[in-house]
């Protein structure tokens, strides 16, 4: 199946298993959202289940933490990422900080948000944004981004079941390009939990979501014209993120490089960079390389330059080797 029907795999079982499981958003009931993510939810389980709310991210947001406070598993979409920054104050200052400011007395653990992000599909500036890093900087929240079918169904019913509330940002421009084998039961996958893609001695490449396409052909360029060994890893939650599996890794390879679609400055790659050096200093042959989006507006016009891609990738590992 694609990312897109894995999604809504996810989805239709979540709402099978644990009748408080509620789906919200613009346009998720009836046609099932502008992505389909929905199809056919609201016709399986009701409109008291699966329905459209006005267009007002800071109501959708407001509305599912209410729901959530009550014992509810509400399943927020916010169409674009994008339009995330509207509800902003309710993710960051109202579900984040929930369970610290009652004293644990209560929370919105049920509370997931789930949100298309990314570039790739020619939707310029206000369809094409990265803003995990945002809400990276947010203790209380899970912050977690899919690279393919087989993990969007396992890290969205991982995240529709934890404590905690989630933020869940799908890569859109693969919601139909990414196509892999998906277990037809339920199961999980670890929130929290890096996973090893391929295995090298001169290089860790990381990355999360859509980058992880450009990372391995970006490796396997590497490996066919310099012979290169690179070790890939796909971090798959930011918050909280892997520390230990990506220092294990630089340890061995003496080199790091991270991607991601957001721009370069306060842009996720600096964090893990900074953690990364404080831990594997005397391991680094290199200094650590990003390879990210500029610090401008996403454009329109000029997406693809814009854009990181393997050939970006690949003259930031030569780069590197040759330090």
């Amino acid at each position: 199946m694609n990312l897109l029907q894995a999604v809504n795999t996810a989805l239709d079982a979540a709402m099978a298993a644990d009748e408080r499981v509620i789906c919200l958003g613009e346009d998720v009931g009836g046609f099932g959202g502008v992505f389909r993510a929905t199809s056919h939810l609201q016709e399986k389980y009701g409109r008291e289940r699966c329905f459209n709310t006005p267009l007002t991210e800071q109501g959708i947001a407001g509305f599912a933490i209410g729901l959530a406070a009550q014992g509810k598993v509400p399943v927020a979409e916010i169409q674009f990422a994008d339009y995330i920054f509207p509800a902003f104050d309710q993710i960051v200052n109202e579900a984040a900080k929930f369970r610290y400011r009652t004293g644990n007395q209560f929370d919105v653990a049920g509370l997931t948000i789930r949100a298309p992000y990314g570039g790739g599909i020619a939707g310029g500036l206000y369809h094409s944004q990265s803003p995990e890093a945002y809400f990276c900087h947010t203790p209380g929240l899970k912050v977690v981004v899919p690279s393919g079918p087989r993990q969007a169904k396992g890290l969205l019913t991982a995240a529709i079941r934890d404590p905690n509330p989630v933020l869940f940002f799908e890569p859109k421009r693969l919601y139909r390009a990414a196509v892999g084998e998906v277990p037809d039961e339920e199961y999980t996958l670890p929130l929290g939990e890096a996973e090893l893609v391929r295995e090298g001695e001169d290089i860790t490449l990381l990355g999360w979501g859509a980058q992880m396409e450009y990372l391995l052909k970006a490796a396997d360029l590497a490996a066919a014209e310099e012979g290169i060994a690179c070790e890939v890893i796909d971090l798959r939650t930011l918050l909280p993120w892997d520390r230990d599996r990506v220092a294990a890794s630089v340890r061995k390879t003496g080199r790091l490089l991270i991607a991601h679609e957001a721009p370069r400055t306060g842009g996720y790659a600096g964090e893990i960079s900074a953690s990364i050096q404080e831990t594997c200093f005397l391991h680094l042959e290199a200094p650590i390389a990003r390879v990210t989006g500029l610090d401008t507006p996403f454009p329109l016009a000029n997406e693809k330059e814009y854009m990181t891609d393997q050939w970006k990738i690949l003259d930031a590992i030569k780069a590197s080797l040759n330090y």
